[in-house]
């Protein structure tokens, strides 16, 4: 990184810092410190909304999804919007009605205290643990990639985020989600059109397209209805509709940021705009991903993106063996690149073929010596993530980018980061303030409730970077965020459906529900007996399925010592 890289990295960020401490100073009262005054106007809240979900996580591992499996993760999102139609229609009014803080309010009026406190902590448990997620994705990466202190980056990250959330509530994470969405657009946008500039000058876009079709990544759709393939568009339109449900709907972190709407339309009017933008703006970020793979097929790649797990193995007896993999694959590269040039201006689609089955040929070799490298580094390290996604992008950032633009890119990383993990200490701080706190400790002042709630929100940042500084890579980040979502979704939107549409059960039958489902789907979760994603369909029909029959069984029971 250059000089003019920092000054713009470190430019941005502390922009982002107090700009949001200064826009957002002096909540007198706990409403406006959770609630931002209830001010915020439709395009905000969509905003923030997206920004939310949009983590550092999504700028990425979605690229590198793309780049290693084509474009098929966009199924995942195509149950957003029929959440959004369902969330409006039905969870909106209600929160309005009841101008509750939090989502788990309402469980306290319609059931009793326990289940809004279960609710509620399930919630303090899994968003914790993402929250800490989403500091330590970028953080890990940027460690390995430029070679900075992995702890210090979880706590830089972290303060810098306590400082304006601490401060200014929901206001702040609110105003520095707008700015920081724009530098995201605008760095992704950047990045993309380099791309597409470096590319070969015979290849357009539509030619660059072609070869990604070619070679498997442009396969946006598969109806099949394999339960062992995670992404399919019924996985998508069922599991991810049941995820979105009871992410946007009953996830604090995502209600807050609606809940300080102006009115109950201009919340309803965000959701929408969400739902509409989002979808397109995941397919982007996909495109960018299957853009990179383009590049790469003109352009040498190294046998593995991840530098750090490549040290390990340069500095092991394993080296040599190594070297003669990558010197294979720089063979490769110079074979393919060939080929690729003349695929694309060829007319003839016998000759075509022909060439189109070299190519695969010449990329399943180039697969198989990747694997080969993987399994060297997995000898030389036995610990080591050999999972390289998650650095497909940031390597071509650090590797191809002018000077200025890389500052920027990174900008564009360490502001989602912030900005989903903002909102989720946010979010954290409400609900312990209101749902355990405050209903546990009444009569006190609404000052103190305000310090209250600016002291539960540094406490769960300071937590936040404990998980960040003990976390471990995953196969995958963006999957490990909605795998532990999914963990615990299904049965809280399980307890809201309840609770929205089925009077005949009481409290103790879903509270008793809601603790046997959790543990079922946790321990179907270890079995890995389905993909994550039906974990939400199974955690809500769970519990529904089990207050019914404990509620029938009850009554039942009085029945007979009534009679």
């Amino acid at each position: 990184m250059q000089q003019i890289d920092w000054f713009i990295l470190i430019g941005t960020l502390l922009f982002i810092v107090l700009y949001g401490t200064y826009k957002s100073r002096g909540s007198k009262n706990v409403t406006q410190y959770l609630k931002g005054g209830s001010d915020s106007r439709w395009w905000t809240i969509g905003l923030s909304v997206m920004a939310t979900q949009a983590s550092a996580i999504t700028f990425l591992s979605t690229p590198g999804q793309a780049f290693h499996s084509g474009m098929g993760f966009v199924q995942f999102y195509f149950g957003l919007p029929i959440a959004m139609v369902i969330i409006c229609l039905v969870f909106i009014p209600i929160y309005h009605r009841l101008k509750v803080f939090t989502a788990y309010e309402y469980l306290e009026t319609r059931f009793d205290l326990k289940t809004r406190t279960l609710t509620a902590i399930l919630f303090l448990i899994q968003r914790g643990l993402a929250a800490g997620i989403t500091i330590f994705a970028p953080a890990i990466i940027l460690s390995a990639v430029l070679g900075w202190n992995l702890v210090m980056l979880n706590i830089i990250i972290g303060v810098l985020v306590i400082i304006y959330t601490v401060s200014g509530g929901t206001k702040a994470v609110s105003v520095t989600q707008k700015q920081q969405m724009g530098i995201i657009f605008g760095g992704m946008f950047v990045a993309f059109l380099l791309i597409l500039n470096y590319l070969p000058l015979d290849i357009t876009f539509t030619k660059a397209l072609e070869i990604a079709g070619a070679s498997g990544k442009m396969e946006i759709l598969d109806f099949s209805f394999d339960f062992n393939n995670k992404y399919t568009f019924w996985s998508g339109i069922i599991g991810g509709t049941f995820l979105a449900l009871s992410y946007f709907g009953t996830d604090q972190s995502q209600v807050q940021r609606y809940l300080s709407g102006k009115s109950m339309k201009e919340m309803q009017m965000g959701l929408i705009f969400n739902g509409l933008l989002k979808i397109p703006m995941q397919f982007f970020i996909l495109l960018v991903g299957v853009m990179v793979f383009v590049f790469y097929q003109f352009n040498p790649s190294p046998l593995h993106f991840n530098p750090s797990a490549v040290t390990d193995v340069l500095n092991s007896p394993y080296a040599a063996q190594y070297q003669d993999l990558q010197d294979k694959k720089n063979t490769l590269e110079i074979a393919i690149k060939e080929q690729q040039l003349n695929y694309a201006v060829l007319d003839n689609q016998g000759q075509k073929q022909t060439v189109l089955l070299d190519i695969k040929t010449l990329q399943s070799q180039e697969d198989q010596l990747r694997t080969a490298s993987k399994e060297l580094i997995k000898k030389a390290n036995p610990k080591a993530e050999t999972n390289d996604k998650d650095y497909v992008f940031i390597h071509f950032i650090l590797n191809n980018l002018p000077r200025g633009l890389i500052g920027l890119l990174l900008a564009v990383i360490l502001s989602a980061a912030m900005s989903s993990t903002a909102s989720e200490l946010n979010a954290l701080g409400s609900t312990t303030t209101i749902d355990l706190y405050r209903r546990n400790n009444k009569g006190r002042s609404d000052k103190h409730y305000l310090w209250a709630s600016k002291g539960f929100t540094m406490l769960w940042g300071i937590i936040a970077i404990g998980v960040a500084c003990v976390a471990n890579l995953f196969e995958n980040l963006i999957e490990l965020v909605n795998i532990i979502g999914s963990i615990f979704y299904g049965n809280v939107l399980g307890i809201f459906l309840l609770a929205f549409f089925f009077t005949y059960v009481k409290s103790r039958a879903v509270f008793i529900a809601a603790i046997t489902t959790q543990g079922i789907i946790v321990y179907i979760w270890w079995i890995d007996l389905m993909p994550y994603l039906w974990l939400n369909v199974a955690g809500a029909s769970l519990v529904i399925a089990i207050a019914f029959i404990l509620q029938a069984v009850s009554l039942n029971k009085n029945k007979m010592l009534e009679g």
